[in-house]
Formats: structure tokens, sequence, C-alpha cells
């Protein structure tokens, strides 16, 4: 058989080898849509298949890097760019998503990430994976442990999550199954590549692999079956967890927003089912209503809602004083798949144009539509007029006008069962600071650090005895935005300082960018959200985020004839327990508004020095430059390790293959009509040595008669290394 003929048919089989590579890899995507909130996942796939045809054809590495370097900007550009490829707005929004994203990588906010980010991380795992199978499934033949993990990965999703794994099982037993075979059959047909060449040029063989892969997949699922014996772990495992930490986390809920809040805790899983979507120039927080009384468990009202009825739509509802600076705004509410029956509304809302009446509670500030409408008749869309207030932090923290005795009374209500321990936490919280607005902020940031853990699985249910505040602060510490949001509730009132508990969403997602600095939001479910309002006297309700991960959406400033210095600690109030401002650091949200006047919100603080950071990226890429010049010595370490520790003739000749590179790579190739022993001598006489003849003639010898002495390999060894120093210089 000719050359050309070994190497087409080997390639067929590789080739065919890869591809089902493919088809496993994919198995690991495509429940990637079921079990979190990525969209467009064909754009995904079509990046792998993409990726893995690049590397089946073996590219040069510098054509490789840069088509699939290419794609993958396509794809970032089609999801989240809207103006023109390379322009230097596009440069510009490149460098500020890079930036935001590695300052969150180092200050370890993971869950920051925005998603332009999340989804390079991913594509450049898929790029990683297009290399690794190759290496796997082609050059070493060793498939066999990531078959494996592949049935464990989607057994473990199947089990525990909501996605259906019965055809994919089915689907990677077949792949799995012809891999395996294939891969053996090449690993075969190497070994006896001189008594069975006719076996390269006949794909038949292929046929009983495919034959037995097919037969054994109708047998096992048209098989009677037993039924599981053990059909749902789940309840099982969640019980010992709850025997094993003493906590009751066994409830599971769905994220979005409720109207009982008596009971709060345990975990929950994300439903990303759209609600609204909101057009206005900043992002918001989207009030609902508020709750009053705390019960130790959760939250309730301290008397029935009186709706009082809004004429024309105008809503008598204030949470700050006239005196706030605030600014005219106008948005409209598109209302998708919901049946809250309540208005969702941004702080300052004045009026409403909608196809209904609406009615106000005064007390929870939620608004409805009022009687004899039914709840699900809500109006598709609205639009609002608004004044967006921008708080002054000077009159914040000067503010020492007397709290009003009914907002007193109503406001730092506690339950007579709160533990001790939470008041003298509250009070070792706020001891440095002598003004209510350094108190509270030193409240919210207390949970920025301290131990404390966003998450939403795996979260607590206080017990009978057990208070929900007291839990997280001293005995938990992981929770969601009803936890941060209460908890802070709760240390406030200890101090008599009146709060009040917040629901409905935060600002969501932007999709589109409109006319007149307006974009367009989108909220679900996933974006329901409890944040805390505080009442200082001259000025009014004010929101206040304490949850990790999320920041606060209102406006701050500081007047002109304010103190810069105290701007700044502001900025970053210290705890007690920890004095580094560092560790007060508030994760940011993936998207702030900018303002000329500076904003009271805890954000990422993180400073690089771009020199280092260029200095730096030039030492990496010198060194990575000398390990790519030297490549060659440590390949040639590599054989020749091989080589002394194997001693068999498939290690000869992987080293006489290399050998034939670097003669390629100095300009010396084989021409079709020459034999082995030409181009030796040419070789030998080139570097006036008699090496490349010995090497080949013991080549040929193992090559058709598939003999080499063991004790003839050191000899070889050496003969092979004198040359390749001599070629290499």
């Amino acid at each position: 058989m000719s050359k050309f003929k070994k190497i087409q048919s080997s390639t067929i089989y590789a080739s065919i080898l890869y591809i089902l590579g493919l088809l496993l890899f994919l198995e690991w995507l495509y429940p990637i849509q079921d079990v979190t909130d990525t969209e467009g996942l064909t754009l995904f796939i079509i990046y792998s298949a993409f990726c893995f045809f690049i590397s089946m054809f073996q590219f040069k590495w510098w054509i490789s890097f840069l088509l699939k370097g290419l794609a993958m900007v396509l794809i970032l550009n089609g999801l989240y760019f809207d103006g023109p490829i390379w322009s230097n707005l596009w440069f510009e929004q490149l460098r500020m998503e890079f930036t935001f994203n590695f300052e969150a990588l180092f200050s370890q906010s993971w869950y920051t990430l925005t998603p332009l980010f999340r989804s390079f991380l991913f594509l450049l795992l898929i790029w990683l994976m297009s290399y690794l199978l190759y290496y796997w499934f082609v050059q070493m033949k060793r498939i066999f442990l990531f078959v494996l993990l592949t049935i464990i990965y989607l057994a473990v999703l199947d089990t525990f999550t909501v996605y259906d794994g019965a055809m994919s099982i089915v689907r990677t037993f077949i792949i799995s199954l012809l891999a395996l075979g294939i891969a053996n059959f090449m690993k075969e047909i190497d070994m006896e590549s001189i008594r069975f060449q006719w076996l390269k040029r006949t794909p038949i063989w292929l046929l009983p692999i495919i034959a037995i892969a097919l037969f054994s997949t109708i047998i096992g699922v048209a098989a009677p079956k037993l039924e599981p014996q053990w059909p749902d772990p789940v309840p099982f495992i969640q019980s010992a967890a709850e025997k094993a930490g003493g906590g009751n986390s066994s409830v599971i809920q769905k994220v979005g927003y409720g109207e009982d809040d008596s009971r709060l805790g345990g975990s929950f899983i994300q439903d990303d089912t759209h609600v609204f979507y909101a057009t206005v120039k900043d992002e918001q927080y989207w009030r609902i209503e508020s709750k009053d009384v705390y019960t130790g468990k959760g939250w309730e009202l301290s008397a029935q809602p009186n709706y009082e009825p809004q004429p024309n739509g105008n809503i008598t509802f204030e949470t700050f004083n006239n005196t706030v600076v605030s600014e005219s705004m106008e948005g409209t509410i598109e209302l998708t798949n919901t049946k809250i029956g309540k208005l969702i509304y941004p702080y300052g809302m004045s009026k409403v144009y909608g196809e209904a009446e609406y009615a106000l509670d005064e007390q929870s500030g939620a608004i409805e539509l009022s009687r004899p409408y039914n709840e699900d008749t809500i109006p598709f869309n609205y639009k609002i007029d608004f004044e967006s207030p921008s708080y002054s932090i000077n009159e914040l923290r000067e503010s020492s006008e007397p709290y009003p005795t009914e907002i007193s009374n109503q406001y730092t209500q506690l339950p007579p069962a709160l533990p001790e321990r939470v008041a003298l936490l509250a009070e070792q919280i706020t001891a440095s600071y002598d003004n209510r607005y350094d108190k509270v902020k030193a409240v919210e940031n207390y949970f920025g650090s301290n131990g404390f853990v966003y998450q939403t699985t795996d979260v607590p249910i206080p017990e009978q005895n057990q208070d929900y505040v007291d839990q997280f602060l001293f005995d938990s510490k992981v929770g969601y935005c009803d936890n941060y949001s209460t908890s802070m509730v709760v240390l406030l009132r200890t101090l008599d300082i009146p709060a009040r508990w917040v629901k409905g969403f935060a600002s969501g997602e932007i999709v589109e960018r409109g006319e007149a600095s307006y974009e367009v939001y989108k909220v679900t479910n996933e974006n329901a959200h409890s944040w805390v309002e505080v009442y200082f006297p001259e000025v009014g309700w004010v929101p206040f985020e304490p949850t990790q991960g999320f920041a606060n959406t209102s406006d701050f400033h500081m007047d002109t004839e304010g103190n810069r210095e105290a701007l700044e600690n502001d900025a970053m109030t210290p705890t007690p327990e920890s004095q580094d401002p560092e560790e007060q650091m508030e994760e940011p949200e993936k998207t702030e508004k900018e303002n000329a006047s500076s904003r009271d919100r805890e954000a990422v603080s993180f400073s690089i020095n771009w020199w280092y950071v260029a200095v730096g990226l030039v030492i990496l890429a010198a060194v990575l430059f000398i390990i790519y010049k030297s490549r060659f010595r440590w390949q040639m370490y590599l054989i020749s390790l091989s080589l002394g520790n194997k001693q068999d003739a498939k290690s000869f000749q992987e080293a006489y293959h290399f050998l034939m590179k670097i003669l390629s790579g100095r300009g010396f190739e084989k021409e079709p009509s020459q034999t082995l022993r030409e181009f030796a001598k040419r070789v030998d006489e080139r570097y006036s040595t008699n090496e490349m003849g010995q090497l080949t003639s013991n080549y040929e010898r193992m090559l058709y008669k598939n003999e080499i002495e063991a004790a003839e390999i050191q000899k070889l060894t050496k003969l092979w290394k004198d040359l390749i120093k001599r070629i290499m210089g």
C-alpha cells in the first residue's frame, strides 16, 4: 500500500472517531438550557462543531487560532453588541466589559460577572475541549474516562434536576460503544500494520461494530426492566443532610413574587419566567409593597389593607418629602405572563396611564385595580410619570429631628422573643458612629463580609423555637435577599431607627437600547427582590441594599458645600469586626448608573497598575515564545525518555517520525518519488554523517519485517539524539 493510501485510510478512521467525540461532547451541552438560564444554545452547539472540525483538519496553529478566535468574536458581537464591529465604540465597550469582569474576578465576586464575560468563558471552554478531545480520542485513543464522566454527568442531572436524561443515556451508550470499538480497532491495525495493511482500506470492518452497538441498544430498550428500586433519592439525601446539620432546608420554593411572607426561609429553584418589560432611562427598584410587622418567622401587615381609589390614575402615595431633589421622568411597563394583581412602579410615581381604575393602600404602598375588577384583569401595559429622587448624603447625615410618634411606634416593632444578642450585635456594629445615616450604613455594610454568603440552595428554615434573623446572623450566615433585608431591618429597629421591609423586583437586564437614553429592561421571576427602607424625618423613606451581589439603584449625592472627606468615609464605612476597607467592599451589579455627582453605593473598588499588567504580558509573551521555539528540544527529551523506558518498535517509529518532522521544519521535505533510503542519503550528505542512513535502514527493517532487538534501541537512540542535535545546531 502506498504511503498516501495509508494516511488517507487512517485519517478516515480518526475522523469518524473524532466526530463521535463531538457527539459525546454535545451531550454535555444539551442539558444546559434546562438546568441554567442559558439562552441561544444553538449558537454554542454550532461553535462547538466549528471548533471540532477546525481541529480535525489540523490546520497550522495560527490559522486554527485565527479561525476559532474570529468565530468567537462574531458570536459575542451578535449577542451583546449593537454598534458596528471593530469600531472605536465597539472596542471601548469591550474594554469596559473586560475591565469590570477582571476586577470582579480579582475581588472574587464571581456572581457579578456579566453575561458577555460568562459567554466568553464558555466559548473558551468549548475551544479548549475541541483540542483536548482530539488529543484523547485521535492521538491517545484513550476515551473510556471521558465516556465514564459523561454517563456520571447525565445520571446526576437526571436524578437531581428537572432534566430528563432518558434519551441522552441511550444516545451516549450508542456513541460510546462505537467510539470504544473504533478506538480499539485502530490500535489493533496500528500494531499489525504490516501483516494486515488491507484492513485499512476496508471500512466494511466497521459494520460489525455498528451492528453490535445497535443490536445491544435495541435489546436494552425493548427488554423488560425492573421498576426503580430507589425511585427518588433526593428526599433521603435531604433528610440525611438535615440530621447532620441540625437544620431544616428541605422546603424548596420557586423564585418569584408571592403574597404570603409570614414564614421565610428555605431554598428555592430559579424561574426565568418573564414578568414585564420596563422602558425607562435608568435602572430602578420596582416596588410593589412593604410590610411592617416582624413575627420572628417572617413579615405581616399590622392592619388589613384599606384600598382608596386613585381618580384618573393620580397616585397620592409618597415615600420622600418635596424637599428632596428629583428629576421628572416617564416610563412604560408592559406586563406579560403575570397574575400579580398589583402595579409595579418606581420610586416617586405620581400618575398612571392605563385602561383601568386603581386603588392604593397607604400603609403598604400596594396599588391594586379597584373592585369590581378581577385580579387577573390587570392592564397589559401602562405608562407612568414619576419623580426620580436623588438623596443628599449631607442632609441624611445631619438628620436629627425626632421621629413622629406614629412612625416610631409602627416601624420599630420587634417580637418579644427576639434574642438579646441581636441587639448587642447592632450596638457593636454602630458603636463608632454618632449619626443616624452612618449607623444605617454600618449595618448595611456589615453583610458585605463577616462570613456571610449569598446563596439560594441549602438555606435552612428556622426551627419552631428559633428566630429567623438570629439564625441567619449567628448560625447559618447563608441566604438570599429576604435574609439580608429582614436582618437589616431588625438590627436597625433594635437601635430605635424606624425601618420597613420592601418587596418587588430588581432592575432586570437591559435587552434593548432605545432613543433619547431610554433602555428596555427585561424583568423575570428571578429578579424578584426585597430590600430595606429607613425613615429620616427631614427626607422620608430612603432605600438601602444589604444583599450581597446587589447595588442600590437609587441616586445619592453630596451637596457642593459638603466635605469631600465625608464622602470618602461614606463610600467605605468600616465595621467593628474588620477595619480593613478592602474587606468591606460590596459586590456590584453587572451595570451601574453613571452620574456626574458622587454616588453612595458600595461597589468593587479595585485599581490596576496597567504598567505592571503590560510588563507582565510582555514577560508572559516572551516565555511563551521561548517555549514555542524550544518545543522540539522538549519533544526530543520526552521521546528519548519513552525510548529508554519502553524500548519497543512503536517508540522507535514515533522517534523516526519526529526526526522527519524536524527535517521538514528545516526545509528537508521528502519528495513523493524518493525512497526513504534516497532521502536519508541526501540528509547524510548535507550534514556529513551516516546516522540518517543507519536509522532509516533499521526503520525499514522494523516496518517491513516487524522486528527490532531491544538491545539495538539503545544504540539507535544515541544515533537519533546525535543527529537531531546536529540538525538543530
